[in-house]
């Protein structure tokens, strides 16, 4: 019994609590990006990069606010700065609508065009990013580091194994429902949300009723904004931040929202839950879990590891290629790409 616990916590620390913050991150992103899919009617490949400029805000106003000697105590202190990076990329992506977007739109030109804008917006905020912060790996994180330490784990259960759980990760939870919850109240009770899902729905016969498309194309791009820095935070946080590495979740955040159902919100967070276990369980060493199972004769000489973890973007990469030849409207039926 004791080693079954064992390889429960083991598989915990490694695997479950890893992914369970992974998915979140992913599911904030890919919400960001299936809202717009769903509304504006666009792929927006920029949106890794709005992340990573949004976070730049937050990290930005978190050196700011430590160097006056401003904090949350055990919290890090860039929840207190979240707000000042949500505002800047609001006003990033309201402005890059108003000179990128807005012609395309009022020529109603094909979604392919707009994609390959958002890839030419991509470059420029990925080079802004750049700019303004460097390429080096930056952390910001304080407060205090752990809710669960690993020592204190074994002290008080007597396992072997140790379980830790930091605090970027129970906050990346809680944040992650904070703002899912929110996100699914705004667009179902609220007079806006009601007319985004119509919108949506039906361009010309919600332009009949009276809706007013600039209003819903603002609130759009402000809520994707909002996501896309929470999101690129709290990866930020839990790791470290990284442009390039924004750049690189573009690929599991479309996945997640394509596996999901593109033009799906219950599908966004549902798909990137799917990814990230998907990368988290396929480059896990399991050596030491079957350790714990296994008679001793039986135990593995090798790491029993299906890729590296340099790898783990592939296995997106796969089960993306593999939902549109199968699926292609994803798990909750979205729209096809």
């Amino acid at each position: 019994m004791e080693n079954l616990l064992n390889a429960f916590v083991l598989l915990s620390n490694f695997v479950l609590v890893p992914a369970i913050a992974y998915g979140s991150q992913l599911a904030l992103g890919a919400l960001g990006v299936t809202l717009i899919y769903a509304v504006l009617r666009f792929s927006n490949f920029a949106h890794g990069d709005l992340m990573a400029l949004g976070t730049t805000a937050v990290i930005l106003a978190t050196w700011g606010l430590q160097a006056a000697g401003i904090g949350l105590g055990v919290l890090p202190t860039a929840l207190l700065a979240l707000p000042v990076g949500i505002l800047a990329a609001a006003v990033l992506v309201l402005l890059t609508d108003r000179w990128v977007y807005r012609f395309y739109r009022r020529q109603r030109s094909d979604p392919v065009i707009f994609v390959i804008a958002s890839v030419g917006v991509m470059f420029i905020y990925n080079a802004l990013t750049r700019f303004v912060i460097g390429t080096d790996e930056r952390r910001f994180e304080d407060g205090a580091r752990f809710v669960i330490r690993a020592g204190d784990f074994r002290e008080m259960t007597g396992l072997a194994e140790g379980l830790a759980i930091r605090t970027s990760q129970v906050i990346t939870v809680v944040v992650m429902l904070v703002s899912v919850a929110f996100v699914f109240w705004f667009l179902q009770k609220t007079r806006t949300g009601k007319a985004m899902r119509a919108y949506s729905d039906n361009e010309d016969l919600a332009l009949l009723s009276g809706i007013n498309p600039d209003r819903v194309v603002l609130i759009t791009w402000i809520i994707a904004a909002a996501l896309a820095t929470i999101a690129g935070t709290l990866y930020g946080l839990d790791k470290s931040f990284r442009p390039f590495t924004y750049f690189q979740l573009l690929l599991p955040i479309f996945a997640a929202a394509i596996v999901g159902g593109v033009g799906q919100p219950l599908g966004a967070i549902v798909g990137g839950f799917i990814i990230a276990f998907s990368e988290v369980m396929v480059t896990y060493a399991y050596k030491g879990f079957l350790g714990y199972l296994l008679p001793e004769a039986w135990q593995p000489e090798g790491l029993v590891q299906m890729l590296g973890t340099d790898y783990k973007f592939a296995v997106s990469f796969i089960i993306l290629v593999v939902v549109l030849l199968v699926r292609p409207t994803g798990i909750f039926r979205g729209r096809v790409i």
